[in-house]
């Protein structure tokens, strides 16, 4: 059964539900963990879900024309979000039982993942993944591009995440040379503005700041400020 815009916002009323939505680079993902880890919430990283389904298709060496597969692989497969391993910060992606964790950032997959993202079903189909783990979860901390205005309209709590372009460009280039990529500062330019103008643009949830989000921009902020900060309009409220 479809779940239907105006059941969403009746099921996350009174949920304890954190919204955090920004472009690439903005410092939301790293900021969404751990501001999870200090209330005591889910943290759920939509991103990687797009990221797990973009690796699958290319794997199998299947099209991103071929929109009929990818609706479907989007709706067959398993993907789940798994607390950081001892030791590790960011969270374990499983995909169909294999671990992806460090797979899915690469840049191949980055690139690539704007053509899973464009597809109204397959969005459609995450989607309602991503309100059942809402759900299921006693406080959830939920990021991406149309968190606050798609997914979980009537989020408790709504953030809006920004830093000035070139902030977050070395903030990617930095991420990209820590795991070892020889990617160029020119090459994440490149796909810093794709993706911005991709995510914008899109006409199946666009990256946009909902009208009731508070806005945070961290481009001179430490994440340790932006966690605390994201921490004390939850704990005032």
């Amino acid at each position: 059964m479809k779940t239907t815009r105006n059941s969403v916002m009746k099921l996350f009323k009174d949920a304890k539900a954190i919204a955090i939505d920004g472009p690439a680079g903005s410092g939301k993902s790293t900021v969404s963990r751990l501001v999870a880890g200090r209330l005591g919430y889910v943290y759920i990283d939509t991103g990687a879900m797009y990221r797990a389904l973009t690796l699958n298709v290319m794997r199998k060496s299947i099209p991103f024309s071929d929109r009929k597969t990818i609706i479907r692989m989007s709706s067959d497969m398993d993907i789940r979000l798994l607390p950081p391993q001892k030791g590790k910060t960011s969270i374990k992606v499983m995909l169909n039982g294999e671990d992806v964790t460090d797979e899915i950032r690469t840049m191949e997959v980055t690139v690539n993942v704007k053509y899973v993202c464009s597809i109204p079903e397959v969005r459609e189909n995450l989607v309602a993944l991503q309100r059942k783990m809402a759900q299921e979860a006693d406080g959830s901390v939920m990021e991406g591009r149309d968190i606050g205005t798609v997914v979980l309209p009537n989020a408790k709590y709504k953030f809006y995440v920004d830093a000035s372009f070139d902030e977050r460009v070395e903030r990617r280039l930095a991420e990209l040379h820590a795991k070892g990529s020889p990617v160029s500062r020119e090459e994440v330019v490149d796909d810093l503005k794709q993706r911005d103008h991709t995510d914008k643009t899109r006409r199946v949830g666009p990256l946009k700041k909902a009208g009731d989000a508070v806005f945070i921009d961290t481009t001179d902020l430490t994440i340790e400020q932006v966690v605390s900060e994201i921490v004390r309009h939850v704990r005032k409220k």
